[in-house]
């Protein structure tokens, strides 16, 4: 109860604190509708509704994954840049449980850009907005979003000696679109793409999305969305510790 208590609280501060920020908060929400635009341009040239329907759940979850990957990947960048890092490190609460809340609140931003991109699709597109399931859509959206914030704590610990950490958390966001099934089917992808795709938990979120917004069964894909999340989140807790454990040894968070 009390770990539940932690992560509750420090996913409640964080996700203020970004809320107020420009460009963790208003940027994340703004920045998606530019490729949403784009999609629904090209998208609508083929002149089917559902074709447009597909594209709309699509280039709306693209949105959580942007709002993570880059921001995620300077979370600890930024703590060092603040002096805040050694502390953190420092404090007796596991350095895990201090670093999940972040991320997981930026994923909760994403779903508010998630929100809006439906929204701007409907409205200044004219895209009806009807799903087969809407309460398990809900459902499914946000098994995702939390699964991208598991994949954004690992890119997190992962990224904290490198000085360019955002260029890296940059790379991976156009990637994972693609490669994910957020508008490209992946039966439309080469074959060797599969096993990288199955690794990712996105692609069963986006699955179990699409499943529960135009018919179908998506609970397989939830359960194995979150499975495939928690794999991504155990692992950058051993490598957290082995972070700290190194921090203490050498008496030093420095990059050099």
């Amino acid at each position: 109860m009390r770990t539940l208590r932690l992560v509750g609280v420090g996913w409640w501060m964080q996700l203020k604190n970004r809320s107020r920020s420009a460009f963790d908060g208003l940027l994340s929400i703004l920045y998606p509708l530019f490729f949403a635009a784009t999609i629904f341009l090209v998208y609508q040239q083929n002149g089917d509704p559902s074709v447009l329907v597909s594209a709309a759940v699509g280039a709306s979850l693209m949105g959580i994954w942007s709002a993570v990957s880059t921001t995620a990947s300077t979370t600890l960048q930024g703590e060092r840049r603040q002096g805040t890092l050694e502390l953190l490190v420092a404090a007796p609460t596991p350095f895990s449980l201090v670093i999940l809340p972040a991320t997981v609140s930026m994923a909760t931003i994403g779903l508010w850009s998630f929100v809006v991109t439906l929204l701007f699709g409907r409205f200044a597109f004219g895209i009806p907005i009807s799903f087969d399931q809407p309460v398990v859509f809900v459902i499914a959206a946000l098994v995702l979003a939390f699964s991208l914030g598991l994949v954004g704590f690992l890119q997190a610990v992962t990224s904290v000696r490198y000085r360019a950490a955002w260029a890296l958390g940059s790379l991976f966001e156009f990637p994972v679109w693609l490669v994910c099934g957020f508008l490209v089917p992946l039966s439309s992808l080469p074959s060797w793409v599969a096993p990288i795709a199955y690794a990712l938990p996105p692609t069963w979120g986006v699955s179990a999305v699409r499943a529960a917004a135009f018919g179908g069964s998506p609970w397989r894909d939830i359960a194995l969305c979150l499975l495939t999340g928690a794999v991504y989140a155990l692992v950058g807790v051993l490598i957290a510790r082995r972070l700290v454990d190194s921090a203490r040894g050498n008496a030093t968070l420095a990059l050099t």
